[in-house]
């Protein structure tokens, strides 16, 4: 009996387009505290030099991205179900993900920390751990009743505004005294990574472009959108591979498009620091990064623009946290039940923890917050713990690339290729940091 959920894929280029999604939110997740913080910081303290560290961090990850996508529409289950029969030790790579996301709640309290204070760069009267806890609260309604089209359509709405106003930026400084230009621009493309820069360029690869929460997160959008839902179960049929391959390649789409996004908006944000940021030699830190990143606005727009930017800078790093918080309370329960603490076949335990994890995880952010309250460094350590996990999500992406080739869906020269050079890339830039490092 063929399930009424099942459905052919679109062919024609704008129906294929509605079933865009996944990747708004992507974005809404990418371009915040990495491009706002950790990409700005690398421009502010490098110059151009290290330009090339973010187009690559951009480009290359898509491929590992990819697929993870393909696996959740080929088996149709969640993420953890696929980490726990890798290779090694029973669930060493669900164990793994656990610990290194609970190391990010220092990143994530950075990030809504970096909300708090553009927020009360509009509210002086509120602190700004006051705020990081009212923000806390405020996401978590959004979030914990789990829709997905809210989370869609509300970072659909985010992603639009602040890439407006960040390429609106870009245009103004090229009639500023900060002016950049093409030979600046190629300076920064001769892959040259000055010793000084390691921790902020490692930082700045894990947290810039698809990171590995990301990619993560992405199988999980995925699956809520409905490309595997749509293939239906693999029966190993005919009629199963071409709805499976056509499914497949919107996935593809959808990525490419969110790629287009980040990528140019964390270019922006780069530039935007260079160009500024390291000729005046101010380096935002503490408490002070949002006003400091705010003269990237003011130099450019006027002290008129300090209004707009703030609240630019705000929707930038609280659609971080949105997102975030969107993608935990669907990966910690999706890890419990791998390790048998919950039951997640039963829906109705999922919405509990859900429920329970949309409220406490923004408190647990707020306190770190509260307690380090260095976003800069907050979410740079974040970044760096990202890298970790991304070589995790690497070897995960060999594996998944193995096991699913042999079903052919999607696959060509360009694609394989594309796919090593991602994997080669990531696994240099990760030798090359550690060796530098120590």
């Amino acid at each position: 009996m063929t399930s009424p959920e099942i459905k052919n894929p679109p062919y024609s280029f704008f129906e294929k387009l509605k079933f865009l999604g996944p990747g708004f939110i992507l974005s809404a997740s990418i371009v915040g505290s990495g491009e706002l913080i950790a990409t700005t910081v690398l421009g502010a303290e490098g110059g151009f030099v290290t330009f090339w560290v973010i187009l690559v961090s951009c480009l290359i990850k898509v491929a590992i991205q990819l697929e993870f996508g393909k696996n959740a529409i080929v088996t149709g289950k969640p993420l953890m179900s696929s980490f726990s029969s890798l290779p090694g030790p029973k669930n060493w790579a669900v164990w793994s993900t656990l610990l290194l996301t609970l190391f990010k709640i220092v990143q994530v309290g950075g990030m809504i920390g970096g909300a708090a204070i553009a927020l009360s760069m509009l509210l002086p009267q509120l602190s700004p751990i006051m705020l990081a806890f009212l923000l806390g609260a405020i996401t978590s309604l959004l979030i914990y009743k789990n829709y997905y089209s809210v989370v869609e359509r509300t970072s659909m709405v985010m992603v639009l505004g602040f890439t407006v106003f960040t390429l609106a930026s870009v245009i103004a400084v090229s009639y500023s005294p900060f002016a950049f230009t093409l030979s600046d621009v190629a300076s920064g493309l001769t892959f040259k990574l000055p010793s000084n820069l390691i921790f902020v360029a490692i930082g700045a690869f894990g947290i810039t472009g698809v990171a590995s929460d990301e990619i993560i997160a992405y199988t999980y959008w995925c699956l809520e959108k409905g490309y595997a839902k749509y293939a239906g179960e693999n029966d190993g049929s005919d009629e199963w591979k071409v709805r499976a391959n056509g499914w497949i390649k919107i996935m593809y789409l959808d990525a490419l498009v969110a790629m287009v996004i980040y990528t140019v908006v964390t270019a922006a944000f780069y530039l935007l620091g260079a160009s500024i940021l390291y000729g005046n030699e101010d380096i935002p830190s503490g408490n002070q990064l949002i006003e400091t990143l705010a003269n990237i606005y003011t130099q450019t727009l006027g002290e008129n623009a300090r209004l707009a930017y703030t609240a630019g800078a705000f929707f930038v790093l609280f659609s971080s946290v949105f997102a975030t918080l969107a993608y935990w309370t669907r990966l910690f329960p999706d890890i419990f039940g791998e390790l048998g603490w919950i039951k997640w076949e039963d829906l109705k335990t999922r919405k509990k923890w859900v429920a329970i994890l949309a409220w406490a995880l923004p408190i647990l952010w707020a306190l770190a917050f509260a307690f380090v309250n260095l976003p800069s460094f907050m979410v740079l350590f974040g970044g760096v713990v990202g890298s970790v996990l991304l070589i995790v999500v690497v070897y995960a992406a060999v594996c998944f690339r193995f096991k699913n080739n042999r079903l052919n869906l999607a696959s060509g020269a360009f694609s394989t290729m594309l796919f090593w050079l991602s994997v080669i890339s990531i696994g240099l830039v990760s030798v090359y940091g550690i060796v530098k490092l120590f």
